[in-house]
C-alpha cells in the first residue's frame, strides 16, 4: 500500500516539522510512519506530538490510555493504531489478553471496563453521551478530571485513526487483526 501523502524524513520535511520529528525519533528510536505523514504540516505535527505529551503526563495511567486507544482503533478499523497501541500497551504492562479484550471494549477490571464503555460510547454516539454515561464513570471511581482525560484520549485517537485511514499510512508495527469493521 502506498501512502496518499508523502512520508517525510526529517531532512525532507518542512523546517518547522524538524524539531518535532527529532523529538519523536528520540522517543521511539525511529520515526513511525504516522508522524512522517503528519510532518507534511508542521502545525498538525506539533499539535499531535504536544497532545501525546500532555496526555502522557496526565492522571490516566499509560496502560489504560493504550487500552482506550485499541478499543477506538478497532471501532474505527484503523490497523495502524491498533498495531501501534497494542505494542505500546504491552510496554505499559498490559498482557496480550488484556489488550485483546480492550480491543473488543472489554476488561475484567471494573474501572477499565467502565472507561472503555464510555470511550466507545463517545465514538459511536459522536460525543452525544448522556448524564448517566458520565455518572457511571464517577461510580467506577473516576474523578471529573480523569473523565475529561478519557474524552481527550478518545479525541487524540480519533485524530490519529483518521490520519492513518484517510492517508493509507503503511503499518510499521507488528500487525494485529481487527475484530470489527467500521
Amino acid at each position: 500500500m502506498t501512502a496518499r501523502v508523502p512520508l517525510l524524513a526529517a531532512a525532507d520535511a518542512p523546517e518547522a516539522s524538524r524539531p518535532s520529528l527529532d523529538a519523536i525519533h528520540g522517543a521511539f528510536g525511529a520515526t513511525p510512519n504516522m508522524f512522517r505523514a503528519v510532518a507534511n504540516s508542521p502545525a498538525a505535527l506539533q499539535a499531535m506530538w504536544a497532545f501525546f505529551g500532555a496526555l502522557g503526563g496526565g492522571s490516566i495511567p499509560a496502560k489504560l490510555g493504550e487500552q482506550i486507544a485499541v478499543a477506538v482503533a478497532d471501532r474505527n478499523a484503523c490497523e495502524y493504531c491498533l498495531a501501534a497501541h497494542t505494542a505500546l500497551g504491552r510496554k505499559a504492562g498490559a498482557t496480550q489478553a488484556e489488550m485483546s479484550a480492550a480491543q473488543a471494549g472489554e476488561s475484567a477490571d471494573p474501572g477499565t471496563a467502565a472507561a472503555l464503555r464510555f470511550a466507545l460510547r463517545l465514538v459511536e454516539q459522536r460525543g452525544q453521551v448522556s448524564a448517566g454515561d458520565v455518572t457511571a464513570l464517577r461510580a467506577a471511581g473516576f474523578a471529573d478530571g480523569q473523565i475529561v482525560e478519557i474524552l481527550a484520549h478518545v479525541a487524540l485517537n480519533l485524530f490519529t485513526n483518521y490520519v492513518n485511514v484517510a492517508f493509507a499510512v503503511p503499518v510499521d508495527f507488528p500487525g494485529v487483526k481487527l475484530r470489527s469493521a467500521a
